[in-house]
């Protein structure tokens, strides 16, 4: 069970969006998702459907008290097919003066050990944390071993989430919990110049914590929100269902162990390819507006990049990207991942449906 906890103390960066539209697009690909909704505005909550007011029970039973840890399975509802929630109430919000008086570690380990006593049915746990960093986020951090960052695509954003990312530095230290940090450009409107050099900052900045997929400027997201679903269900052909079904296979190709490996080949992953003639493949895209042009595909696990040998030049106005890959006779599927969209190859005719329905380009090695 893999648990994230989608933090970011500024508001409007999209957590809640990205905590309920990740999992929806997570459940697409059937996996089982638990959202805990931390944050006392209840958004996660509303956002799948429920009204935090007609709830009789949430997360402050649960946390309220140490015996409330064995409440967790009682609080949580089934609200869609392979999703259910650990709903939130603004009452949530007098926790922190209720548990004052106690130890830190007491205060801080109330959801963690609330999550330790559910049964192994789940395979990511997305924990939606309030806008700051205070009790429950902390409490979020001790029970999670990843972090997701939401990060909008803003120069003042992007100095927030620096100093976001010194705390949970500072706090992993403190209490002798590794978390496993990734970065996601959220609300990028790739119209504009200034978005593309802020994506391009981004990525320049965090490097490898950085996904390759990106959350475009959608309306559909606020319109499921609305309808209290998924926009994987709301609007499946929508760009952010095809932006969060991006982020859901990116996340699941690359757990904790693999992220901090990028982009090279691991020495299981070289132990793994069977004995056979391996040659090097050379493919090319074409652009004069990209920044930053990366390839996926079943070769690499779609994880962008990985195991590539990557050359950039000028034809004119145009930029070519070439990539280089070391493949065995057989047929693949990829996607070119251009400024962090993903898109197929313009140049190649040949496509095949893909895991989330969009077409894959169609590689064949002889």
């Amino acid at each position: 069970m893999r648990i994230i906890a989608i933090v970011n103390q500024k508001g409007g960066c999209g957590k809640t969006t990205t905590t309920v539209n990740l999992a929806g697009a997570l459940a697409a690909d059937g996996h089982r998702v638990l959202i805990v909704d931390m944050d006392p505005q209840a958004h996660a909550t509303l956002a799948v459907g429920l009204e935090p007011d007609d709830l009789e029970v949430n997360l402050y039973e649960v946390l309220v008290e140490p015996a409330g840890a064995s409440r967790m399975d009682s609080i949580i509802i089934d609200v869609i097919d392979q999703i259910d929630i650990a709903p939130s109430s603004i009452v949530l919000s007098a926790l922190e003066q209720k548990l004052a008086t106690e130890r830190h570690d007491a205060r801080t380990e109330r959801l963690a050990a609330a999550l330790d006593t559910l049964p192994p049915l789940y395979d990511f746990v997305l924990i939606d944390c309030p806008p700051n960093v205070g009790l429950l986020t902390f409490n979020a951090l001790r029970a999670a071993s990843e972090v997701l960052v939401p990060l909008e695509t803003s120069f003042f954003a992007i100095d927030g989430v620096q100093k976001l990312l010194e705390t949970i530095n500072l706090l992993s230290d403190r209490i002798g919990h590794e978390l496993h940090v990734r970065v996601l450009p959220t609300l990028y409107d790739g119209r504009t110049r200034y978005a593309r050099q802020t994506l391009g900052d981004i990525r320049e900045l965090f490097k490898e914590l950085c996904f390759d997929s990106v959350i475009r400027l959608n309306v559909k997201l606020r319109e499921a929100a609305r309808q209290g679903l998924p926009i994987s269900l709301y609007a499946p052909s929508a760009n952010g269902a095809l932006d969060y079904a991006s982020v859901a296979i990116e996340l699941a190709a690359s757990p904790p162990d693999l992220v901090a490996a990028r982009p090279g080949l691991l020495e299981e992953d070289k132990e793994d390819i069977p004995p056979g003639p391996r040659r090097e493949v050379v493919v090319r895209f074409k652009d004069s507006a990209a920044g930053d042009v990366r390839i996926a595909g079943d070769f690499n696990g779609w994880i962008p990049d990985r195991g590539v040998r990557s050359l950039i030049a000028s034809e004119g106005q145009q930029r070519v990207w070439t990539k280089v890959l070391t493949l065995e006779p057989g047929t693949y599927q990829y996607r070119y991942v251009v400024d962090g969209e993903w898109r197929e190859d313009p140049g190649n005719p040949q496509s095949a449906p893909g895991p989330t329905g969009q077409p894959n380009s169609i590689l064949l090695v002889r």
